[in-house]
């Protein structure tokens, strides 16, 4: 098992960000050929996703049906003013299995990795684990 690091720089409050290459870059150095890249975000208020890839109003969607479910407006009692991006990191969810056949994440035709910011902008980090 290899576990690595890959920073990230969130420059919006929200913000989806394409990470698959990253992830890709990384797990060819590892020289892993076959296995499950378990992919983590040890953040409380971002997360992680797979999504389309391929048509970059995807993601302007998914951040505004989160807004409209997750309202910004409500009275948490959470006191640091960033309790809707607490749900929305909730609601994503904050860790991925992916297969690796041949050195390479196995997704489909139009599938991406995504950073899913909701309180930045901020540096952030993602650990995977390659086993």
């Amino acid at each position: 098992m290899k576990t690595k690091e890959i920073a990230i720089k969130s420059s919006f409050k929200e913000q989806i960000i394409d990470i698959t290459s990253k992830i890709e870059d990384s797990l060819k150095k590892s020289n892993i050929k076959d296995g499950i890249c378990n992919v983590f975000c040890p953040h409380t208020t971002a997360g992680l996703m797979i999504n389309e890839n391929a048509d970059h109003s995807v993601k302007k969607d998914i951040l505004m049906k989160l807004k409209k479910i997750v309202s910004e407006d409500l009275e948490y009692t959470h006191s640091e003013g960033n309790s809707s991006a607490h749900v929305k990191s909730s609601l994503v969810g904050v860790s991925l299995n992916i297969p690796v056949k041949n050195g390479k994440l196995v997704l489909g035709m139009w599938q991406g990795v995504f950073f899913a910011e909701f309180d930045g902008p901020r540096d952030r980090k993602i650990i995977f684990s390659i086993l």
